[in-house]
């Protein structure tokens, strides 16, 4: 009998094998569909703002992000998290100590997040900086600017950041969110050698 059971198990039935492969085709389309939409929750605004809800959520609730005359809307992932998959991912990590940081009460209350925002707030910019502005380029792109339709300012601070390579987060800071205690940032955000160039060119 045990005979019998080992020449069946090494020689399975075609019926048998196609079960097996079957199976496991169901098997993984169930468990990426789990894992999709596991992702697609925690991009979501309310999946951000059940730790947030008291420190940037309202700061990002009066920006333009939020509401504007257009009526178009950036979430939080569509600017804190890669679109692709790898980067996603990688920021998916990295977003898992910050969530442990909340729990375990490191940054729980506004005081304490203010306590860290700069910090943080180095470490988003640093990061954006890396892949120049990525997510920031998903919705405004250098190459589909009509700079004609520009105020005069900001027509000559684009066209001195393509010349000198400069990406979104170089000036556009605190745009969504309010900014640290930095002394080094101007109000309007705009880096000291691109605002001496522009005065130099007027």
């Amino acid at each position: 009998m045990l005979k019998r059971f080992w020449n069946w198990f090494c020689r399975p039935s075609k019926m048998a094998i196609g079960a097996v492969i079957l199976i496991s085709a169901l098997g993984g389309i169930f468990a990426w569909s789990g894992f999709n939409a596991g992702l697609a929750m925690t991009n979501t605004e309310e999946f951000c703002s059940d730790c947030h809800m008291n420190d940037v959520v309202p700061e990002y609730r009066a920006s333009s992000h939020y509401s504007n005359r257009s009526g178009v809307k950036a979430i939080c992932s569509d600017c804190h998290v890669p679109h692709e998959f790898f980067p996603k991912w990688q920021r998916k990590i990295i977003a898992a100590k910050e969530v442990y940081a909340h729990i375990v009460g490191k940054v729980d209350t506004k005081e304490k997040f203010e306590t860290y925002r700069g910090e943080m707030a180095e470490r988003e910019w640093a990061r954006m900086k890396a892949n120049n502005s990525q997510e920031c380029r998903n919705c405004h792109n250098f190459d589909d600017m009509d700079f004609t339709q520009q105020k005069e300012v900001a027509q000559r601070m684009h066209t001195l950041a393509q010349e000198q390579g400069k990406t979104c987060i170089d000036c556009h800071k605190g745009i969504a969110h309010n900014l640290p205690h930095m002394e080094a940032i101007q109000k309007n955000f705009i880096p000291d050698d691109l605002l001496k160039k522009s005065e130099e060119k007027k």
